[in-house]
């Protein structure tokens, strides 16, 4: 069997691996055995295919990393329209109880609802910023 044919193998049985786990740096390991298999194709000695795919590999592992803490962290659940529809949607608040909370209609039903810290009391329309259990927790919206 070939050199290079071995490189494929295991650069498949890593991407199987992937799939199975969800893990991508699996599939950046696995771009470093396929570079392994092109220095196997262009007939470099050993040594230079390990080197090859070590070098490929880790870099890839590397720059994956690098690229993924250069990215702000994503909001906590509750706080995240991706995950939650109700984040960003407005409401109007009529009265505030004298404890920062008062009762709004939303998608048709009756909500409780709060006010994130240092937000004013007025009437007016509010912006759901979070979505803690069945209470919306409300900012001053300052749209028109």
């Amino acid at each position: 069997m070939a050199n290079s044919t071995l490189w494929w193998l295991a650069a498949g049985g890593l991407v199987v691996l992937e799939l199975l786990s969800g893990t991508f740096y699996l599939l950046m390991l696995a771009l470093g055995l396929a570079a392994g298999a092109l220095a196997a194709h262009a007939e470099l000695v050993a040594s230079w295919q390990w080197v090859t795919a070590a070098t490929v590999g880790c870099g890839s592992v590397l720059a994956w990393r690098s690229l993924k803490k250069a990215q702000p962290a994503s909001a906590p659940a509750q706080a995240n329209h991706d995950v939650n529809m109700d984040v960003g949607e407005t409401v109007n608040v009529n009265a505030w109880s004298p404890d920062g909370t008062c009762g709004v209609q939303y998608r048709g039903a009756h909500w409780d609802a709060a006010l994130m810290p240092g937000e004013p009391t007025t009437a007016g329309t509010y912006t759901i910023a979070e979505v803690i259990g069945s209470r919306l927790m409300l900012r001053k919206s300052y749209k028109s």
